[in-house]
């Protein structure tokens, strides 16, 4: 026996369809915004007034900074313009991953004469962002984010 299609029968199945793609779309939007890091700052248009000054100063410090994870601990390294270990008066930032905020971390660190060492833990493979604030023992604000690449 063959069943006839009928106009209802048309209806339920294109409100199924978009009822599962629209739920679908609904909890996806859900999961980015739930898991989404923030705003970098509250107003970007004060942020910007500054920023040429800002970038300014910090590339006239001549720094290269370079993160590795070794034996669950995170160590940065701060070069000058002469290639030698630099010494910062405050250093401080966040570690964790770019897409969200669960496994964000502030690690305290410690010179050890060439690098700024700090506790970690095991850190999952992947990418991973240090996102440091440093202050020249002359008072420059030094802002970067800094990208870890974890294998395991």
């Amino acid at each position: 026996m063959v069943r006839e299609i009928t106009g209802k029968h048309v209806l339920i199945g294109t409100v199924s369809a978009f009822s599962v793609i629209i739920g679908v779309n609904l909890f996806m939007a859900y999961s980015a915004v739930r898991t989404f890091p923030g705003l970098e700052v509250k107003n970007s248009y004060v942020a910007s007034q500054s920023f040429n000054a800002d970038k300014a100063s910090q590339e006239a410090l001549g720094w290269t900074v370079d993160a590795t994870d070794r034996n669950e601990k995170l160590y940065v390294t701060i070069r000058g313009k002469d290639g030698m270990p630099v010494q910062v008066k405050s250093i401080a930032g966040t570690l964790g991953r770019a897409t969200n905020v669960t496994q964000d971390q502030t690690p305290e660190f410690v010179f050890d004469g060439t690098s700024y060492v700090a506790e970690t833990g095991v850190l999952d493979a992947g990418n991973w962002n240090y996102r440091m604030v440093a202050e020249a023992m002359d008072g420059t604000p030094f802002k970067q984010r800094v990208v870890i690449h974890v294998k395991r």
